[in-house]
């Protein structure tokens, strides 16, 4: 198929991962793929925040810049439209951007099939977190691109419900958790010997929680584990200095911002792999490398998680409220190898197994354009 991808994003980040991964499993499936989206996005580098552009919107008074992301559609739509009259695309696949409405409207002048991924509710989320001021726009913007779609897609099924209570089409609604481009993780050989490593990879939030896990590092000596945390965020000169503060900072070792071909080796090096907190409609990208890289995995347990993972078959479950249960699983690994081999095992085969990858996401979008 000739394939049409849209998006609006201009940061390098989880979400590009997720777009050049797709965008890569399409093409090795032997389809052609048109990305039109951003030029700063197409000139940046992993772990740029938005380029200029970005800077602008995040110093503009919120309904200014607001009103700014809805005057991009017409610039976009421009774009979107001389790629449809040229390219000719049997699909436009657009991932999903709050007040972008610029894909639906050139899906219907060209009469193309038009398929849409969500992965998050951007309203709720901008409105609860992001000062959204044009909240009746964009409630408005949001279900007329769901229901201009032809097939939604969301990462969890607790998303999908929200969608549909928004007004999208439950019909149309197809749930396709995140997945993991496997051939980058090789088989893994972990030695059960050795003082077993934490780790957490991701853009580092306050509300992720480490902060906790630094604080029982130093308050339990008798499990002398030491922690790695890659990745760029808020939370990292909080951390530092609390790790300084508690006299453990030889214990912490910040490795920042991490080449996406070295993930691997770097999940590699480590035992027992955090998700300590998660947005409860979210599919999170680290999980699924994590199971690929085989670690022992350590998650809250809540629905959208379930959706993934087993507690004691798979990774080890705790109750978010209980701000002590995550280091009661992080203790009860560290001192059973043979439960920490069980549970890498088991990530890994059910990766393979479901399959948690991005060619199948691939597929089954094709084989849905195709019966459309």
């Amino acid at each position: 198929m000739k394939i049409l991808y849209s998006h609006r994003i201009q940061s390098r980040d989880g979400q590009s991962v997720h777009l050049e991964d797709l965008i890569a499993a399409f093409r090795r499936a032997g389809h052609e793929v048109l990305v039109v989206g951003p030029g700063a996005y197409a000139a940046s580098r992993f772990g740029d925040s938005g380029g200029a552009a970005g800077a602008l919107r995040r110093l503009l008074p919120a309904a200014i810049g607001e009103l700014a992301e809805l005057a991009y559609n017409l610039p976009a739509f421009w774009r979107l439209w001389r790629a449809v009259r040229t390219f000719r695309p049997d699909l436009i696949y657009e991932r999903y951007n709050l007040f972008f409405l610029a894909g639906a409207w050139a899906a219907r002048l060209c009469r193309c099939r038009y398929f849409v991924e969500v992965n998050s509710p951007l309203a709720d989320e901008r409105a609860q977190h992001g000062g959204l001021r044009l909240q009746a726009v964009a409630r408005a913007g949001e279900r007329a691109v769901w229901r201009a779609a032809d097939r939604v897609f969301a990462v969890t099924r607790v998303l999908g419900d929200i969608l549909v209570a928004e007004g999208a089409p439950a019909d149309r609604i197809t749930i396709t958790p995140n997945g993991v481009d496997i051939g980058r993780f090789p088989e893994p050989d972990r030695a059960a010997a050795h003082t077993p490593v934490l780790g957490f990879i991701g853009f580092v939030r306050p509300w992720h929680g480490l902060d906790l896990i630094i604080d029982d590092m130093a308050r339990d000596s008798t499990l002398p584990l030491d922690l790695v945390i890659a990745g760029t965020g808020p939370a990292l000169p909080d951390l530092r200095a609390r790790a300084a503060a508690l006299g453990i900072e030889n214990r912490v070792r910040f490795v920042g911002l991490v080449d996406r071909e070295a993930v691997p080796a770097l999940l590699a090096g480590i035992d027992i792999a955090l998700q300590p907190a998660s947005v409860a409609y979210a599919s999170p990208l680290k999980l699924f490398e994590y199971m690929a890289a085989g670690c022992a995995i350590v998650a809250p347990d809540q629905p959208n998680i379930r959706e993934v993972l087993t507690h004691e078959r798979n990774a080890l479950l705790v109750d978010p409220g209980d701000r002590a249960a995550l280091w009661r699983a992080v203790r009860r690994l560290a001192a059973d190898p043979a439960l920490r081999g069980r549970l890498s095992r088991a990530a890994r085969a059910e990766v393979l197994s479901h399959p948690y990858l991005w060619d199948e996401n691939a597929a089954r979008i094709i084989a849905l354009a195709t019966r459309s």
